[in-house]
């Protein structure tokens, strides 16, 4: 069945630059598919989950932090399994208009010399490993401070935002609302049963298409076929078990919907220049 997008509107800010929130929430009571007229940045704490931006779902877990574009439909939806012991997931989360960004390389030379040819896109970001650090520390510092204090934050965390080289491509705006909600339903077919294979006939049926139309139909949306998103879907769960868990490289290789641990080595290797061995060693060496 397909979401439909729900409105919503950030807090009054007529009398605040922006919008932060340390949110300790049960994760049923987090917002669904939705938009706003702002920026969100957010870090996340405590859970992880699936992200929706654009035309884009995405694995997330504690320590990611990303980037939404304003009037893009996003969500975060978090796994009940991976609640704290109170039943509660966690993020820190700054919105703020464009119109203070550009207020701010307006009055403040210091703003606009550490933006100067800085892009702003019109696509959802992921940060790298030591970027999401720099954001999650300094939403941590604005948490114990006054307003004043957190504005001086801002100041220092716009640049991390968008000159950072370490930012990956999330999500972009898809066509229509419709088309949000149709690869939405796709994706999450995709995050069940992506431990087993997806047949394109069973996948165009979900979604009410023959074999051929839903082919053209998801290569116009994605920009790739439907086999490749799987296949990067699988790697990115791969990422984070590698990351975030112990089992052995062969249990993450079925886990993550790989019936051949050599060809999933190949493919991995292939992905992210360098086995899943030395990923993970990588990841850990950053995570210590």
């Amino acid at each position: 069945m397909e979401e439909t997008a729900t409105p919503y509107e950030l807090p009054d800010t007529a009398n605040h630059s922006f919008f932060f929130v340390d949110a300790r929430i049960p994760c049923d009571v987090e917002a669904k598919l939705h938009r706003h007229d702002a920026w969100e940045l957010l870090y996340v704490t405590q859970g992880h989950g699936n992200r929706a931006a654009g035309d884009t779902w995405q694995p997330f877990s504690a320590g990611d932090a990303a980037l939404i574009p304003p009037c893009m439909l996003h969500r975060w939806e978090f796994a009940p399994d991976s609640a704290d012991a109170r039943g509660n997931i966690g993020y820190l989360m700054v919105a703020f208009s464009h119109a203070f960004v550009t207020r701010c390389t307006d009055l403040f030379p210091e703003v606009r010399n550490r933006l100067a040819g800085a892009a702003f896109p019109d696509h959802a970001l992921k940060f790298g490993r030591e970027s999401a650090r720099t954001i999650g520390r300094t939403l941590a510092r604005m948490n114990g401070m006054d307003e004043l204090g957190r504005l001086s934050e801002m100041f220092r965390l716009l640049p991390v935002v968008f000159t950072s080289a370490d930012r990956m491509f999330a999500g972009k705006p898809a066509r229509t609302e419709r088309d949000v909600r149709r690869m939405q339903q796709i994706c999450t077919y995709v995050m069940r049963h992506y431990a087993h294979p997806i047949p394109l006939d069973e996948i165009a049926a979900e979604v009410g298409m023959n074999r051929s139309a839903f082919c053209t139909y998801f290569k116009r949306c994605k920009g790739m076929t439907f086999s490749r998103f799987v296949t990067q879907y699988r790697l990115n769960t791969a990422c984070e078990l590698l990351e975030h868990s112990r089992r052995s490289v062969s249990e993450i290789c079925y886990m993550a919907g790989f019936n051949d641990l050599p060809h999933f080595v190949r493919v991995f290797t292939a992905e992210k220049g360098m086995p899943p061995t030395r990923y993970r060693k990588n990841m850990q060496g950053k995570n210590g």
